[in-house]
């Protein structure tokens, strides 16, 4: 069989190669030997060849003759159905010619179609051109009108707002047509260094196109329309606020209110008179000035007049501690009229007037701690028929005018914005603080209360406090320091007509004779109590006085180290030459009784109720500590008088005794054993035995009765008792000493009638129950 065969019949069927390995020798070596390859390994990879090559059993050329064999019957098969298709392969190929020609027309078609829509293409890129062309044709236009509109929102004044600034009421939307009108009264005023400055930030600045607003024909039309409708509004604000200022000087008016609902919320309109016409601005400065200075005037002298017919008046020129008998009775009695005898010396309750002052240590006036004791209502206490002591007074008038002083502070800030040294706040309270000092000068000229000018001035040191937690100490301090100017020179001067009056007392002034406790010593204990207990208000620890704060106002406050020099040291020396005098007092007066015991009981009784005051007052310091001294010693005294009174013979006995017998101890350990003659004298002795034993009883009951009747404080007298017979216990128990010291070895008979020390402290007991 030849390596390529033609089909007979099919003129157009293609040629049929031949297999692989029987490739024309034109090809190059390289590629049969990778046919080879290929053929090898596809010959291979025939399990059953492949094992039949590896025993030797396969014949390659027998093989191949069955393959060649094989091909050629598969090719004549193959030939056969060929022919077989040969009509339907011409009328196939028939078809096909069919359908070429048809494609070629629609080919044709297709081409005309392109053709076509290349023309459509290049209209619609025109079409596109045109549209962005107008679009931002359109865009421009709408930019312009928005900025059209803008500058003319900037500079056209519409109906109702000028209508609003010549004939509306001034309210809230006067405010915010005035405010309207500033902004388009300033746009039309820009000039051309306004539009070019990078600082500002305003996009109306660039909405005129580049020419300043006035420079534009609108903006020169309408700047003279502003102008006028401007000085419009000046006009309304200046009547406006002038006529609030007249609702400000009516009687009865709520001045906060109509600052805070009348003057404040229009604060807009005081920064628009300011920039439009400073000198109406600073005509209704003035008018706000005068009328509030008016104001805060009349208020502060109605009320201070008001509050002046509730003043009590506790003190006068004559209550002092040592004052005449006479001074202390009623024109038409000779008895000493009670209520005259310590009010202006008790403090009581007037201490409370320190727990109510107002307060602001949490943080500002805002935070401000509310008052536990509010200022007087002059109107309701008249009513009442109520009475304060000055202090009150002076608490409340200065109370009510440092809450003026932060009102008007913070207003006067707010309103005016000034933040100077001449801001109007010291035109507005010149005259209130000159009033204030000139009312509290002409008070303390005949003011004799160093209670209550003590009182004030720990108010005054509290309101210190109060002014600058409110930061208002540097408007308002420079008053408080007059205030205390005044103060501290009258305290000194009462303190002297005190200290006057103790050094130039004696008994034919005061009344004295009787052994009872003496006014004087009551004063005196009332009026330092108060003293210290106003001192020690705020102390830190017990028994310390509180002097921090009382030094002068011309003081360093800060050193608290040493307070040497400063009133409130001034004040305790007072104190301290006070007590020195009334204990010399007290001597004189003593010294008027004619026996000893007498002076010796007034002067426990007079100590003993300084030193009960003090007690009661829970007042402690040196003052008690020198009195209780004091009556240690007078209670010794009167001990040794009181007993020497009944049984003077065996006290004289037993310390003359004993005096002798500590003389002659010596010589007598050396001679031997004295006999008794020696010593003491037998009779004497026997006698003083005997009549103790048969007085002693009488003897202290006599004590008894003189204690109680000495001694008004029972619990005093009872203290007294019991050392009275403790001390004869004493004296009797020496008295057995002495009499076992001279007989040792043999007693006497009259030891037989002595008294057993248990029998004696058994009656003293007795007594002391029955009590």
């Amino acid at each position: 069989m030849s390596p390529t065969t033609t089909v007979p019949t099919g003129e157009n069927i293609p040629q049929r190669t031949s297999l692989p390995l029987l490739k024309t020798s034109k090809e190059s070596g390289e590629q049969a030997a990778e046919t080879l390859s290929a053929d090898l390994a596809v010959f291979l990879s025939d399990p059953s060849l492949r094992s039949a090559l590896a025993d030797g059993s396969l014949d390659l050329a027998s093989y191949s003759s069955t393959i060649n064999s094989e091909l050629a019957t598969l090719e004549r098969e193959c030939i056969s159905l060929h022919r077989q298709a040969a009509p339907d392969i011409r009328i196939l190929r028939e078809e096909m010619d069919v359908c070429d020609s048809i494609l070629a027309g629609l080919q044709e078609m297709l081409l005309g179609f392109q053709a076509d829509l290349s023309g459509l293409s290049g209209d619609i890129r025109q079409l596109q051109d045109q549209s962005r062309s107008l679009a931002v044709q359109v865009d421009n236009r709408r930019d312009a009108e928005e900025g059209l509109r803008l500058f003319l929102e900037r500079i056209v004044v519409p109906p109702n707002l000028a209508e609003c600034i010549c004939r509306g009421e001034v309210d809230e939307l006067f405010l915010e047509c005035v405010k309207d009108l500033e902004e388009k009264f300033a746009y039309v005023q820009l000039v051309e260094q306004a539009i070019d400055d990078p600082a500002s930030s305003d996009p109306g600045f660039v909405l005129s196109s580049g020419i300043p607003p006035s420079q534009t024909a609108a903006g020169k039309e309408m700047i003279e329309h502003l102008s006028k409708l401007r000085l419009k509004a000046v006009e309304r604000t200046r009547s406006y606020f002038l006529n609030v200022m007249k609702q400000l000087r009516r009687p009865k008016t709520h001045i906060r209110m109509i600052q805070t609902h009348a003057l404040l919320k229009y604060e807009y309109l005081v920064d628009f008179l300011l920039v439009s016409s400073p000198s109406i601005h600073i005509e209704i400065r003035d008018v706000y000035v005068e009328t509030m200075s008016k104001t805060l005037h009349t208020l502060l002298r109605t009320y201070h007049k008001q509050l002046l017919t509730l003043d009590m008046r506790l003190a006068t020129r004559v209550d002092l501690i040592a004052v005449e008998e006479g001074a202390l009775r009623d024109a038409f009695s000779t008895k000493v009229n009670m209520r005259k005898r310590g009010d202006a010396f008790v403090l009581g309750d007037r201490a409370k007037v320190l727990d109510g002052t107002i307060s602001a240590e949490s943080g500002g006036y805002e935070n401000a701690a509310v008052s536990s004791l509010p200022p007087i209502n002059a109107h309701l206490a008249s009513m009442n028929g109520e009475k304060y002591s000055y202090e009150m007074i002076f608490r409340s008038i200065i109370s009510h005018l440092i809450d003026a002083a932060t009102n008007e502070y913070i207003f006067a800030r707010q309103f005016f914005k000034e933040y100077g040294q001449n801001d109007c706040w010291e035109a507005i309270f010149g005259k209130a603080l000159s009033l204030v000092l000139e009312q509290l000068e002409n008070y303390l000229f005949n003011c004799h209360d160093a209670i209550a000018i003590l009182l004030m001035i720990k108010l005054t040191h509290s309101f210190k406090r109060t002014v600058k937690a409110r930061h208002i100490d540097k408007v308002m301090e420079p008053f408080l320091d007059r205030i205390a100017n005044l103060l501290w020179p009258r305290l000194k001067m009462v303190m002297n007509a005190h200290l006057r009056s103790i050094r130039g007392a004696n008994a034919k002034k005061l009344g004295g004779g009787d052994i009872h406790p003496h006014l004087v010593s009551r004063r005196y204990a009332e009026f330092t109590c108060s003293i210290l207990l106003i001192l020690n208000r705020g102390r830190k620890h017990p028994g310390e006085s509180n002097v921090e704060g009382l030094a002068t106002p011309s003081g360093n406050q800060n050193d608290t180290s040493s307070h040497r020099g400063s009133a409130g040291d001034m004040l305790m020396n007072d104190l301290d030459v006070m007590l020195e005098e009334m204990v010399l007092l007290l001597k004189r007066l003593a010294d008027v009784h004619a026996t000893n015991i007498k002076r010796n009981v007034f002067m426990i009784n007079n100590l003993d109720q300084i030193i009960t005051i003090f007690k009661e007052r829970r007042v402690t310091g040196k003052e008690l500590n020198r009195f209780s001294e004091l009556l240690v010693q007078q209670r010794e005294l009167f001990v040794e008088e009181e007993l020497l009174q009944t049984f003077s013979k065996m006290i004289a006995f037993v310390q003359q005794t004993e005096a002798h017998m500590s003389r002659i101890s010596a010589p007598r350990s050396a001679r031997g054993v004295a006999a008794p003659a020696d010593v003491v004298n037998p009779d004497v002795v026997e006698s003083l035995v005997r009549e103790f034993a048969s007085n002693w009883k009488a003897g202290i009951e006599q004590i008894n009765r003189n204690v109680l009747s000495y001694f008004s404080n029972f619990r005093n007298g009872m203290e007294i008792l019991k050392q009275v017979l403790t001390q004869l216990l004493l004296y009797y128990t020496r008295f057995q000493d002495v009499i076992r010291k001279v007989w040792r070895g043999k007693p006497p008979s009259f030891c037989k009638d002595l008294v057993s020390t248990s029998v004696i402290l058994a009656e003293i007991k007795k007594h002391a129950l029955a009590i």
